[in-house]
């Protein structure tokens, strides 16, 4: 899958579940590739929760060798600088967008 045709990534706190166009994004997929986080996906700060998410989120992107080259600097662009405790929205267009900046300046 491509990020092309996603609209919107969403994530609430409380539960800590993360969605794109409304579907859950389900850990286990980035989680297969490389687990940082057992426990699932967080954002605010730089640890695993948000590498896993990162992660995560790459990966509908983009190729999986592709995605695993960027995902620490997605998760530091984006994830870390979150606000910890609140809900996020972040746009498709914004990461592909900020994914078409770094094939140009490869």
């Amino acid at each position: 899958m491509t990020g092309e045709g996603i609209d919107l990534i969403t994530g609430e706190w409380e539960s800590r579940k993360v969605y794109i166009d409304g579907v859950e994004l389900d850990p286990v997929e980035s989680q297969r590739i490389k687990n940082h986080s057992p426990d699932g996906f967080a954002w605010g700060y730089g640890g695993s929760g948000s590498s896993q998410l990162a992660l995560a989120i790459m990966l509908k992107f983009l190729p999986i060798h592709e995605a695993l080259r960027c995902y620490h600097d997605f998760k530091r662009d984006f994830i870390a600088s979150m606000w910890r405790e609140e809900d996020f929205y972040i746009a498709g267009e914004t990461v592909q967008n900020w994914i078409n900046e770094r094939r140009a300046g490869a």
